[in-house]
């Protein structure tokens, strides 16, 4: 195979995975996008006695940088570092992968190799949502995002299953194209293409019943979702006042306000100040609420805020996080907060856990303290943020229960299980996502959402400052929908729910199998690889 056929394969499957990210094509592209760069691999192990294993390595960091490029380019905009540190970081690892995987069919055996494609693959998936460096954005699964009629089985699997399915298609049509261009038409081809549109029809299938069937039977809830739209970089945390921009969200809340609400949403940092929590109930934003309240006395609000809290010297296990206060011995932390306050009685806080790595919080916090100074604000202060130590739901007083997801929260579905663990009735994400533009980067935020309501089968209300605020049903149906960069507020009754999926009990139960056998595999594969050079065996 010359290489510029090479060099197009690698390119086809990175151009192919970016299209499930995009509307250009059906997310079920996916299901055949790594099929070029099987191709290109099994072309390098056919004649491996003229390629050494690393071979691989240009053409798949050629494609998976095509993918991560192409699909999140636009956290350029807010950070031009972050984004290059992603796309670096992310391509690295998927090649690594994929490294090992062609490596394992030159040190065990060609079939037993596609087996471990699936293990590594989904082993990094798990692992990567769950290191300093996670970003489990681009994790395949995540593909099907807008084709929520085939997916309604990830209440079972969560995304992992999705990758699951992905990566069986894509090794079935490969093998059974293989098998036809090797022996033209044979019993093997067929048998392994039929068992390909079965693995593709049935759980297909399963889904559209599973969709069809479905029925909301939970106590319905009356909410309104805020979308401010104000500027983050010119207006948020500079020209425009506190005061101001605490009146324009009142102002629009009130559009849809009546006897009714039971629910107003603001978004992520929408009283941008920092205020301290000892404070807060003599803010002037937070009175300002109580007062808006006061006219709807059945309602609560649940808003973003920037808090801070002090730490004396002597605390036991003074968090990493915590900075000292110039010219006194007593230290604070920051946090990004979901403030809740109910009709009666006092607020609640719960603080963001799941931080954006290179604007949040610093890697390793413990040995690259030091850098934090470099941390890119958004959000009006710098350094890494403080976190809530789990997830928190929020009660109201009657009983029903908020998860409170703040922005980057919501791509994690083993996390958004624990809110539902607690109880949590409906999931609320508030979220800024003006920090990117008018570019994907909102449309595939906005999709977790959708997966995160079939994994738990609960309705999300979600407030956007500005990108896409809206309503979202348990089969993961868009109910309503705001514009990118309107101020606009929607109102929507959504229907509660406090069963329990298998994936909210189980977790990632594939990523735990798949990444312990991932595990084994690549010290397996290392002691092979160390036998076989002591042997001058090539690789």
């Amino acid at each position: 195979m010359h290489l510029v056929r090479k060099v197009t394969l690698a390119i086809a499957s990175g151009l192919l995975l970016s299209l499930g990210w995009t509307k250009l094509a059906p997310g079920l592209i996916v299901l055949v996008a790594l099929l070029p760069l099987l191709f290109l691999e099994g072309n390098l192990y056919k004649h491996k006695d003229k390629n050494r294993s690393y071979h691989i390595l240009p053409y798949t960091l050629l494609s998976f940088g095509i993918w991560n490029g192409l699909t999140v380019w636009w956290i350029w905009n807010a950070a031009p570092i972050g984004a290059i540190a992603a796309v670096i970081i992310n391509t690295s690892l998927m090649s690594l992968v994929f490294w090992l995987f062609h490596l394992s069919k030159r040190l065990i055996h060609e079939r037993a190799s596609y087996f471990a494609l699936l293990f590594l693959w989904i082993g990094f998936e798990y692992f990567h949502a769950r290191w300093e460096l996670n970003f489990p954005w681009l994790s395949l699964g995540n593909g099907l995002g807008r084709n929520i009629h085939f997916i309604q089985w990830y209440e079972y699997t969560g995304v992992l299953g999705g990758s699951f399915w992905i990566l069986i298609s894509n090794i079935l049509l490969y093998k059974a194209i293989h098998l036809y261009i090797k022996f033209q038409t044979t019993h093997a081809a067929v048998v392994h293409f039929a068992i390909w549109l079965l693995v593709i029809l049935i759980p297909s299938w399963i889904s559209f019943r599973m969709f069809n069937h479905y029925e909301e039977s939970g106590e319905t809830r009356d909410f309104v979702v805020v979308q401010p739209n104000i500027d983050p970089y010119n207006e948020k945390f500079s020209s425009m006042s506190m005061a101001e921009q605490v009146n324009k969200i009142l102002r629009i809340s009130q559009s849809q306000a009546d006897s009714s609400v039971n629910y107003f949403i603001g978004p992520e940092t929408a009283l941008p100040e920092i205020i301290p929590i000892q404070r807060i109930s003599r803010n002037a934003s937070f009175l300002a609420i109580r007062d808006f309240m006061h006219q709807y006395p059945q309602a609560n609000y649940l808003i973003g805020a920037q808090t801070r809290d002090f730490y004396p010297p002597d605390m036991p296990d003074l968090p990493v996080t915590a900075r000292k206060i110039p010219n006194s011995e007593n230290y604070y932390d920051n946090f990004n907060t979901a403030l809740f306050i109910p009709p009666s009685g006092d607020f609640e806080t719960y603080h963001k856990s799941k931080l954006v790595v290179g604007v949040e919080k610093m890697p390793f916090p413990k040995t690259m303290k030091f850098l934090e100074k470099l941390i890119i604000n958004l959000g009006g202060t710098t350094g890494s943020l403080g976190i809530e130590k789990e997830a928190k739901v929020f009660t109201d007083d009657d009983g029903f229960k908020l998860a409170p997801i703040i922005c980057y929260e919501s791509i994690y579905g083993e996390y958004v299980n624990e809110y539902v663990r607690k109880g949590a009735n409906y999931l609320v994400v508030i979220t800024n996502d003006g920090w990117w533009g008018d570019t994907p980067g909102y449309k595939q935020h906005w999709r977790f959402s959708q997966i995160r309501a079939i994994e738990t089968r609960r309705a999300v209300a979600r407030s956007a400052n500005t990108g896409i605020s809206g309503f979202i049903n348990q089969k993961g149906e868009i109910l309503t929908r705001t514009d990118y960069w309107v101020e606009d507020c929607i109102r929507a009754e959504l229907a509660s729910n406090d069963k329990i999926t298998v994936y909210v009990k189980y977790g990632d139960f594939i990523g735990r199998i798949f990444g312990f056998t991932s595990v084994l595999l690549i010290l397996y594969l290392i002691s092979l690889y160390i036998i076989s050079k002591k042997n001058k065996l090539p690789d």
